[in-house]
């Protein structure tokens, strides 16, 4: 949050209490004083409006901006609050505590977002203040997930764990979050904003190119660290990739820079028209050369003044983030691997859902929450209790989520692999498709969501139990399938390989098809295949799909290659002529 004299916050001198957790010191940025008093201030004042509005106090319009600010929508059948995860950490006595009120004020069950936070599909309002004061007891929150603000800022889910990056991008994100949450100048923007890091390692998983801001970790020829800067991109009614405005950003002026941007934005956005209210659409009608202008002029003005970070602020951030008391593991790892060569399908999870850590004798470990016959991304109490104590056995009690809708536990010893995996098997967790076609990402959709157009949920189930056959699925590769439920694109439909959205025609529900989408460091936006299909055949024309990239490949190509090289036509005239 944003750091305030004590003078501007009109409190006594009273000894504050922090209520921290003393384990897991290494792990994540903890409250201060200041922090913790700013968010149960803020949960105190929620109360009080959500009781005004409950007695007929306060208007629906005037409640509107008070508790979107709060992260509280009202969806199809009953709110929804999104609670943040900053850069998608928590501790597991975190996420018991989100376990604990889904059984006590929810249905016993959470949702992992595309934004790496975590959603409630079913609180009762007059219960929302003390879900938001139970997570304020261990430094949790959902401030500005949701309204025209700067919501959650988001990195690779391996950050500070992988091999190859330039730096931890944690520290940066943290920065981040402090100077935009309670802003007072972004809390009303004409549209919500969105930031995403990366340490430009050999993979983006953070798809930094469709952020209105993307900031990339990187190294002048001076060997100093610095950011380039993209703005501009973004998904919903009108797909656009960043456009690079800053090539090399000296660290210190980062907030000077970024206070520039949104200035420019709060000053030009338009706010007559929602759908054309984002950035992207402001950078695409000055050109993003002008638009870079504009920033650079107001960033002349603030350039060296008190935004500039010093040296010692990033040092003070990355003090929160230092590596756990890793073991020292010597030799070549012999047991581990003798245990995969014992075991086949062990071995295959290994292969999908394991992957390498900068630390030798240690590894990155994705939980699938993609299970067929259950919700993309969905978690019951029980089983957010049990990864608790997983990541407590195995992962010095770190757990993280990502903008997939999966589960990471980021350090865990390949001697524990083979233990961990038999407790995966009984939790449901051990599905080996992370990055493969039924690895699916999907919005809640039609089910829960009042702005959808379509079902999400039903789609993908029905695609999952079509691609049963786990080594066919293989057979096709790596292949990313999302899904949303309207234009809003919280599936990010738009940057999977195959995209599908559900769009209305006259009151029945239909699905439209884009193929040739990609969020990596080579990010497109892919490109509608024809007229829409109905949601009876998805399944079908997502097979015809799969059959014409097999058709097609040449050895060891995947699909958005081969779709790269062939294009759509050749997709086009094959799902349509079987289509009729």
């Amino acid at each position: 949050m944003q750091k305030l004299n004590k003078s501007q916050f009109n409190y006594k001198d009273e000894p504050v209490t922090v209520r921290a957790d003393p384990t897991n010191e290494f792990a994540m940025y903890r409250y201060d004083t200041y922090d913790q008093r700013i968010v149960d201030d803020r949960v105190a004042q929620f109360k009080d409006q959500t009781e005004r509005y409950l007695a007929g106090d306060l208007s629906e319009d005037q409640f509107r901006p008070l508790r979107l600010q709060n992260g509280l929508y009202i969806q199809r059948y009953a709110p929804m609050l999104r609670i943040a995860v900053p850069y998608g950490m928590l501790l597991s006595k975190q996420f018991r505590r989100i376990a604990d009120i889904t059984r006590r004020y929810d249905r016993g069950y959470a949702h992992v977002s595309t934004r790496q936070n975590i959603q409630l599909n079913w609180p009762a309002l007059e219960n929302v203040p003390t879900i938001l004061a139970e997570l304020a007891d261990v430094q949790m929150h959902a401030i500005q997930t949701s309204g025209n603000c700067i919501r959650n800022t988001t990195t690779d889910q391996f950050a500070g764990v992988t091999a190859g990056e330039i730096e931890d991008p944690r520290p940066t994100c943290e920065l981040i979050r402090q100077w935009s949450t309670f802003h007072p100048e972004f809390a009303f923007l004409p549209r919500k904003f969105k930031v995403a890091v990366n340490a430009l390692a050999e993979i983006d998983r953070a798809a930094v190119k469709v952020h209105d801001i993307g900031v990339y970790i990187v190294r002048n020829d001076a060997g100093e660290i610095g950011y380039r800067i993209l703005v501009g991109g973004g998904l919903g009614r009108t797909p656009m990739l960043g456009a690079i405005i800053r090539d090399f950003l000296p660290r210190e002026d980062l907030i000077a820079y970024l206070d520039a941007i949104l200035r420019v934005y709060n000053l030009h956005g338009r706010r007559d028209n929602k759908y054309k209210a984002r950035i992207k659409i402001l950078v695409k009608a000055l050109t993003p050369e002008v638009f870079a202008e504009q920033v650079e002029a107001e960033f002349a003005h603030l350039r060296g003044g008190p935004l500039t970070v010093p040296d010692a602020e990033f040092k003070r951030l990355a003090s929160f983030f230092t590596a756990p008391d890793y073991a020292s593991f010597a030799g070549d790892h012999g047991e581990y691997l003798n245990a995969r060569a014992a075991n086949p399908v062990f071995d295959n999870w290994a292969h999908r859902n394991v992957s390498e850590h900068k630390v030798p004798g240690y590894a990155i470990v994705t939980l699938s929450l993609k299970r067929t016959g259950i919700a993309t991304g969905d978690m019951t109490a029980e089983q957010m209790h049990a990864i608790a104590d997983l990541a407590d056995r195995y992962s010095f009690g770190e757990i993280r989520t990502t903008h997939e809708q999966n589960v990471v536990l980021a350090d865990v010893a390949q001697q524990d692999l083979l233990a961990l995996y038999g407790e995966l098997k009984t939790l449901g967790f051990d599905t080996a498709n992370i990055g493969f076609l039924t690895d699916i990402i999907s919005c809640p959709g039609g089910d829960f969501c009042s702005l959808a157009n379509a079902k999400s949920i039903p789609i993908a189930e029905a695609i999952q139990r079509r691609f049963d056959d786990i080594d066919a699925v293989y057979n096709i590769g790596p292949l990313d399938l999302n899904i949303s439920g309207c234009m809003n694109a919280c599936g990010h439909h738009h940057v999977g390989h195959i995209g599908i959205l559900g769009v209305d025609k006259k009151g029945s529900e239909f699905y439209q098809v884009s193929l040739g989408g990609n969020q990596g460091h080579d990010a497109s936006i892919g490109n509608i295949l024809g007229p829409s299909f109905d949601a009876a055949d998805m399944a079908d024309v997502v097979e015809e799909i799969i059959n014409t990239y097999l058709d097609h490949r040449a050895d060891g190509e995947a699909f958005l290659a081969t779709y790269r090289r062939i294009g759509i036509a050749v997709f086009k005239e094959r799902v349509y002529a079987n289509a009729d």
